[in-house]
């Protein structure tokens, strides 16, 4: 099994959402988590809004149960959209997020990439980073 039968497998049965989809769940109250290494999110810009989480951490500070969560993981119902680069290793991390019980997390298609595509605004920060 390759990596893309594993992307493949994080991927079914988890509607991805478009870049003009997360602006709206956003609005609608979903928590935008960024997964960009640092260099990236310097030579991209920061997204507005977004929490930036080290996907090394991201399973401990979004489980609602785990003593090293963020103050915004209060349940197990929070929608999560997570977003990285190109919306690969994203979906890899929503699934995560999906087997420790966080539902309704996903990620978006195409990520950042298709973000600044669609022309929605990027910041030069500072980023709302969480450790």
């Amino acid at each position: 099994m390759g990596i893309e039968d594993v992307l493949a497998a994080a991927r079914a049965g988890i509607r991805r959402l478009e870049p003009a989809e997360v602006v709206a769940a956003v609005e609608a109250g979903a928590l935008l988590v960024d997964a960009r290494t640092e260099a990236q999110r310097r030579e991209q810009g920061e997204l507005p809004g977004a929490l930036v989480i080290d996907r090394t951490v991201l399973e401990w500070r979004l489980d609602p149960a785990c003593p090293w969560r963020i103050p915004e993981a209060t349940s197990y119902d929070l929608h999560v959209v997570v977003v990285c680069r190109h919306g690969y290793s994203s979906s890899l991390a929503a699934a995560s997020l999906r087997a420790v019980g966080l539902h309704r997390a996903t990620d978006m298609i195409g990520g950042v990439e298709a973000w600044r595509a669609a022309g929605l605004p990027m910041s030069q920060g500072p980023a709302d980073v969480r450790r």
